[in-house]
């Protein structure tokens, strides 16, 4: 029987099977897992925003009923199940370590092997009398059709790319419509990933700002309220608006999308304060923000490379190839501009 945490409430009830009994699942959000996918979203308890792998059923499912495979990220379980209202259907939850789907099938671990192992976990085959299993089609990459049929007997089929669609791909006797395999990266699809993106700069921004104000104490400076805000808005700039924008904005590589918008940003922030007309604004200054800014957006958009749909491993090694080293010295020769303006007006 597949473990589950009493205090589940996602968890309505049990199914009897041949095999014991199975956890029957809700498929109406709570509050609760509502929040905990907003949290998720912003890395808090990311890690361990997980279910136990194993099998669950929706509705009351029977021996004939379909049976989804899915990744026990919970986020992703809850995106499922949700979609499944009215419908008798069995869950085959992976243990995909918490990661969904898409990139658990990059990582390996939505795959072959583990499908195969909880199958047999399981006893699938004694649970259902017919011989398919639903896959989503972003785990295609991890698992081996022939291998599964080979050793379980299962067949596998893929499924839409998006779980919006399932009921109306089961309903049609398994098929799928052009729309349901396109593959859609929108804009809002590209702005839920971007909270995560943000939270992986907090560490060491926090590091920076306890240099900086080490800096003052030495009155190598003075840094302030300017440097602050054009920091954090080279971190959104880079963050959030290159990923919500990236299809509009020139060029492919995504450290060259943010970089262009990290120029524009510095140039707006240097002619908010006073550059080039203000004999009060450094000129060196004002070049070490254009050097140092701009890379910054460059590397938070070059890191959004593992969420997108756009990308390819092979392209993502060839940009950071190039983009790295650029970004290094950029930044190197902007921090000793900014570090000799603390000492020297031009």
């Amino acid at each position: 029987m597949t473990q589950y945490d009493l205090k589940d409430k996602w968890v309505v009830g049990e199914i009897q099977t041949k095999v014991g009994k199975v956890p029957q699942v809700s498929t109406l959000l709570s509050f609760s897992d509502t929040l905990g996918s907003w949290k998720a979203r912003w890395g808090v308890n990311r890690m361990n925003y997980k279910i136990n792998p194993g099998l669950y059923a929706v509705g009351s499912p029977d021996d004939s009923s379909p049976v989804l495979v899915t990744a026990n990220y919970k986020l992703t379980f809850d995106v499922l199940r949700k979609e499944l209202k009215d419908l008798k259907v069995w869950i085959l939850v992976l243990d995909t370590k918490g990661i969904n789907v898409w990139c658990a099938a990059g990582k390996g671990t939505f795959g072959t092997e583990e499908l195969v192992s909880r199958i047999a976990k399981t006893k699938l085959s004694q649970v259902v009398t017919h011989k398919t299993l639903i896959l989503p089609q972003l785990g295609a990459p991890g698992v081996s059709a022939h291998v599964v049929l080979r050793q379980t007997g299962f067949k596998v089929v893929y499924g839409s790319v998006r779980a919006k669609d399932i009921k109306a791909f089961i309903n049609s006797g398994m098929k799928a419509t052009g729309e349901m395999r396109t593959v859609k990266f929108s804009a809002y699809d590209r702005l839920v990933l971007t909270p995560i993106e943000l939270v992986g700069t907090f560490k060491i921004s926090l590091m920076i700002f306890g240099v900086l104000f080490l800096l003052n104490l030495i009155g190598i400076g003075p840094f302030g309220l300017t440097d602050f805000y054009a920091y954090v808005g080279a971190l959104i700039t880079g963050c959030v608006l290159t990923p919500v924008l990236l299809p509009w904005i020139p060029g492919r590589a995504f450290a060259w999308k943010g970089w262009l918008l990290g120029f524009l940003w510095t140039v707006g922030v240097n002619m908010l304060n006073g550059w080039p007309e203000s004999p009060s604004y450094s000129l060196v200054k004002a070049l070490g923000y254009l050097l140092i800014l701009p890379s910054i957006s460059a590397y938070c958009a070059m890191n959004f490379t593992g969420a997108s749909t756009y990308t390819s491993l092979s392209g993502v090694l060839k940009e950071m190839k190039l983009a790295v080293p650029a970004i290094t010295i950029s930044l190197s020769v902007g921090i000793i501009l900014i570090l000799v303006n603390g000492f020297i007006k031009l």
